[in-house]
């Protein structure tokens, strides 16, 4: 056998493909990157909103400008995360009962500040 028949046989690109229809064609839709969707989709809800009429001072749950609560803010224990009722005045930890307070009494002055610093409320000295 010579070559060229070597790679007449070899050549795939000739023989018949029975897995493929003979019929398909790529689809003409493309799809649009996340972005676009979104993008769209802000617009479309924009100009919904441009033609309701609402009061303007509305509340519901998705507003923001809602009144603050009348209700007591709650403080936590910054060392289980518990409800902190007490705090302490020598270090400012807030604590949930006695266990933890002995516990804050015996802190070092360092671990104290690091502490406060996971609730923004450590006093840096410049």
């Amino acid at each position: 056998m010579s070559s060229a028949d070597l790679l007449s046989e070899a050549d795939f690109s000739r023989t018949p493909r029975y897995f493929k229809k003979p019929t398909w064609r790529s689809p003409s839709r493309r799809h649009k990157p996340a972005r676009t969707v979104l993008a769209d989709e802000q617009r479309r809800i924009a100009a919904i909103e441009a033609t309701l009429e609402s009061p303007a001072n509305f509340n519901s749950y998705q507003s923001f400008d809602a009144p603050p609560s009348l209700r007591p803010r709650k403080w936590w224990c910054d060392i289980t995360g518990l409800e902190g009722k007490y705090k302490s005045v020598r270090n400012g930890l807030r604590y949930h009962n006695v266990e933890i307070y002995n516990v804050i009494q015996n802190l070092p002055s360092g671990v104290d500040q690091q502490y406060l610093e996971l609730r923004n409320a450590n006093v840096v000295l410049k």
